[in-house]
Order: C-alpha cells, then sequence, then structure tokens
C-alpha cells in the first residue's frame, strides 16, 4: 500500500472503534490522517499522539454530525491545513437507542437518519468538489451487517439508516467514477466495539458470538485493513460501488 503515504484521509467518528483502528493504520502507513471527533476530544488526541509516535502525521478537528454546516466547515478546515483531502472515511454514526420499529416516535427516526445517513451525505457533499479538483480519490463508507439482516431487536432504525448508507454508496459510485473518485463500503458484523458496549447486554452479545460461524467477536483492527484496501488504489483499483462484509462468515452471498 505504498500509494497510502503522503495521502490526506479525513475519518469521522475516530476517536474511538473502527474510526480509530482506521486512523491508526492509515498514520502508520505514512498517510496524513484527519481524526473528526464529537464529544472525546482527549480520546481523539491521543490517537493523534500515537500516529504521531509510528511516525505519522495526524490532527484532530472536531464537529457535531447532527450539524451539516458543521460537516461543512470540518471538510473546510481538514482542506485548509492539510491542502488536499485523497480519502474520506464516513465512519461516524450510533444506533441511540433500541426501540421497537412500530413505537419509533418522529425524533428518534431523525436522529438516527441524521446522524447514520444525512452526515455522511452532507460531508461527502463537500468533500467531493475537492477531490474533483485533485483529480480523483476515494471515499469508503461504513455500513453494516444490520442492512441486509434488519438489525437485531430494537434496532431496526439503525439497520434501516445502513442499508440507507449502502444504497447510498453504490449510487454515488455509479456518478463519480467518471471523476476518478472510487466509492466503496464494508458492512461489519459484530465487532467488539463501545457501539456494543452501550446497546447491547453481555447476555445478548454472547448469543450473538454463538451464530459467527468464526466463533468470536470481529475485532476494529480487521475492518481497518479492509478500509485500507478499498483507499489504495494500487491494490483496488477496480473495486468500484462494492460492499466488502466483514463479519466472520454471519452473512454470504
Amino acid at each position: 500500500m505504498d500509494d497510502l503515504k503522503g495521502k490526506v484521509v479525513l475519518i469521522t467518528g475516530a476517536s474511538s472503534g473502527i474510526g480509530a483502528a482506521a486512523a491508526l493504520a492509515f498514520g502508520r502507513r505514512g498517510s496524513r490522517v484527519a481524526v473528526h471527533y464529537n464529544r472525546h476530544e482527549q480520546a481523539a488526541h491521543d490517537i493523534v499522539a500515537r500516529i504521531a509516535t509510528a511516525g505519522g502525521e495526524a490532527k484532530a478537528f472536531h464537529a457535531d454530525a447532527l450539524d451539516t454546516r458543521g460537516l461543512d466547515a470540518l471538510a473546510q478546515a481538514v482542506h485548509g491545513h492539510f491542502g488536499r483531502i485523497d480519502v474520506l472515511v464516513n465512519n461516524a454514526g450510533d444506533m441511540v437507542q433500541r426501540v421497537p420499529l412500530a413505537e419509533a416516535d418522529d425524533e428518534l427516526i431523525d436522529r438516527v437518519f441524521h446522524l447514520n445517513a444525512r452526515s455522511m451525505v452532507a460531508l461527502t457533499r463537500s468533500v467531493v468538489p475537492m477531490m474533483r479538483g485533485a483529480g480523483g480519490g476515494a471515499i469508503i463508507n461504513v455500513t453494516s451487517q444490520a442492512a441486509r439482516s434488519g438489525g437485531t431487536p430494537g434496532a431496526g432504525l439503525y439497520a434501516a439508516s445502513k442499508a440507507y448508507a449502502a444504497t447510498y454508496t453504490r449510487g454515488l459510485a455509479r456518478e463519480l467514477v467518471r471523476h476518478g473518485i472510487r466509492v466503496n463500503g464494508i458492512a461489519p458484523g459484530v465487532i467488539d466495539t463501545p457501539i456494543h458496549g452501550t446497546h447491547t447486554s453481555d447476555e445478548r452479545m454472547e448469543k450473538l458470538k454463538k451464530t459467527i460461524p468464526i466463533r468470536r467477536l470481529g475485532h476494529a483492527d480487521e475492518c481497518a485493513g479492509t478500509i485500507l484496501y478499498l483507499a489504495s488504489a494500487e491494490l483496488s483499483s477496480y473495486v468500484i460501488g462494492q460492499i466488502i462484509e466483514v463479519n466472520g462468515g454471519t452473512a454470504m452471498p
């Protein structure tokens, strides 16, 4: 992945979980990493420090994913600091809370879709002109296995928002390929990240683990490797509009 060296990579939700693992992985390969965070400022700065220790370059940037104007300001700030954006990883998202679909009120629906879908669209809208001006780039959207399965009990809204993300990824790929911008996504399965620590009980996690053919939870680093692959034109130049499953064998085509 020598072509990632020197590339500017903006990763949303990069203070923990898959986003943090991806930030560290890019940093170790010589990329210049914009570490986005919202609430966890110290964690974001810790990721920046770890990248610097590994010999990479990084800077933390704050933005609320629910604020579309703030996301545009994020793109402008990253571009202003680094001079370009070569790779965008739309990773920020959350389940918010577990609620049966028939009981979801408008406020929760708006929050879940704004956080997981609209924020991705808004930030991408700001970054695409920058990539066009630079002659190309790569966009990787983090969706979920739930987009195919409908999600575990109470996670239907999250699953639907991630299905939106998957469909958006394919449509965007068709539109941008002629501009030299490759768009793909990853669909993580049950990954040991803070989202499950907040919204999934230990008992449910044990039950989920038993349904995974590899018989264990996934690790954030295992998702980061797939993100690196999709960002590298050296390795994935002919991969366009794909959603790569990273799920331990739980869902197979």
